[in-house]
C-alpha cells in the first residue's frame, strides 16, 4: 500500500526529480515525455536501449525498489569546548579556573594540528538563562595557554554571574596555521621575532577597545603619503626598504597644513614662519629636495622640501608647492623630527 502512494506521487512530476543526466532530460522531452508517469510503464528492454541503465536505477530508488545509500559529508569539528559546572560559579577565581581547564583542552587540540587562534569567545551560561561574553583577538596565531588566559584575565571583571554561572563554552571563530618557532639555545629573537613584542600589543589591546596598533611598511611609491601602508599582519614582509638617502620625519601629517614662510630668494631655506599663531625662527635647514607627483596617478605641482631646525632644537619637514610665483599660500607643514 505504501509503495502504490508513492508511486501514484512521483508518477506527475517532472523527470528531472530523477537526478538524470542532462542528456537523458533533452531526449525525454524532445519524445514528449514531460512527466515520469508517461514513461514509467513502458518496457525496461525500451528505456535501457534507448537511456540506459541510470535511468532504470533512478527509477527503481525513487519506486523505492532498489535501495540508495546516503553517505553523508563528516562536519569537521568546530575548535569548541565545554565545561558543565557541579555547582553554579559565582566568583572571578572560579571563572578563571574554568576559562584555563578549557584552554588546556583547546590549546592542546590546536598544538596538535598546527594551528593557533586568532580570534576566541568565552560564553558564560547564567542559572537564569542569560549569556555573559567576552571575546579577545591576538595579532598572530598562538596556542600559547598563559599568554591567552591573560587576555581573558583582564575582562573578567565585566561578567555578572548574577545567581551563578552553570555552563562554560568556549569557541574560537578565527582559526590559522600557526608559524613553527624553533626552540634557541639563546634567546636572542629581536623585534617581530620575538613573540614577547605581540604578546605585548595584545594585552594593550585588551586593556582597553578603543586602543588601535598598527604597522607601516614601505611602499613603492615616493610620494610621502603613499611612501608607507599598514601591513596586513604582524609579519608582513615589505616589497621595498625604507628610504633612508634622504632625512624623513618619524610623524607625518596625513594632510599637510598651510603655513606662513618668509625666504630671503625664492630657492633659499624660509627663516622663520608662522604655525597655529606661534612664530619658529630658523636656525638650521637642508633643502630642497624635490618630489615629483606620479602624474600616473593624480595632476598636480611638484614640491620642494625643505628639513629645518629652529631655535629651540625642534626639527620640522616644510615645502613649498610648484615654482616660486611670489604667492604666500605656497608653503606647508608636512612633517615632525624627532
Amino acid at each position: 500500500m505504501l509503495q502504490y502512494i508513492q508511486s501514484e506521487t512521483l508518477l506527475p512530476l517532472s523527470p528531472a526529480a530523477l537526478r538524470l543526466e542532462d542528456v537523458q532530460l533533452k531526449r525525454l522531452q524532445s519524445l514528449g515525455l514531460r512527466s515520469i508517469g508517461s514513461f514509467s510503464k513502458m518496457p525496461r528492454s525500451v528505456l535501457r536501449r534507448r537511456f540506459g541503465d541510470s535511468l532504470l536505477l533512478r527509477l527503481d530508488q525513487a519506486m523505492g525498489l532498489e535501495d540508495e545509500f546516503v553517505i553523508s559529508i563528516k562536519p569537521i569539528l568546530p575548535y569548541e569546548e565545554r565545561l558543565p559546572c557541579l555547582e553554579p560559579i559565582c566568583t572571578a577565581n572560579g571563572i578563571e579556573l574554568a576559562l584555563e581547564d578549557l584552554l588546556n583542552k583547546l590549546c592542546k587540540r590546536l598544538s596538535g594540528e598546527g594551528k593557533g587562534l586568532r580570534a576566541a569567545e568565552l560564553n558564560c551560561h547564567r542559572v537564569d538563562g542569560k549569556i555573559e561574553t567576552i571575546t579577545i583577538e591576538t595579532n598572530r596565531a598562538t596556542a600559547q595557554v598563559k599568554h591567552i588566559l591573560q587576555l581573558f584575565v583582564l575582562k573578567i571583571p565585566q561578567i555578572e554571574p548574577a545567581l551563578g554561572i552553570e555552563l562554560f563554552t568556549l569557541g574560537v571563530s578565527k582559526v590559522e596555521t600557526a608559524d613553527p618557532v624553533q626552540e634557541n639555545l639563546w634567546n636572542n629573537r629581536i623585534g617581530l621575532k620575538n613573540p614577547t613584542v605581540t604578546e605585548l600589543l595584545d594585552r594593550l589591546k585588551s586593556r582597553d577597545a578603543n586602543c588601535e596598533i598598527s604597522r607601516y611598511v614601505p611602499s613603492a611609491h615616493y610620494w610621502p603619503e603613499r611612501s608607507m601602508k599598514i601591513a596586513a599582519k604582524m609579519d608582513e614582509v615589505a616589497a621595498v626598504d625604507w628610504q633612508t638617502a634622504r632625512p624623513r620625519p618619524t610623524r607625518l601629517l596625513k594632510i599637510p597644513e598651510r603655513i606662513i614662510v618668509t625666504a630671503p630668494i625664492p630657492d633659499y631655506p624660509p627663516i622663520l614662519f608662522r604655525y597655529k599663531g606661534d612664530t619658529y625662527t630658523i636656525r638650521k635647514a637642508d633643502g630642497p629636495e624635490r618630489i615629483e607627483r606620479e602624474w600616473w596617478i593624480d595632476p598636480g605641482e611638484h614640491r620642494d622640501y625643505y628639513a629645518v631646525e629652529d631655535l629651540q632644537g625642534r626639527r620640522f619637514w616644510l615645502y613649498r608647492a610648484g615654482h616660486y610665483d611670489g604667492q604666500a599660500d605656497q608653503w606647508f607643514i608636512h612633517g615632525f623630527f624627532a
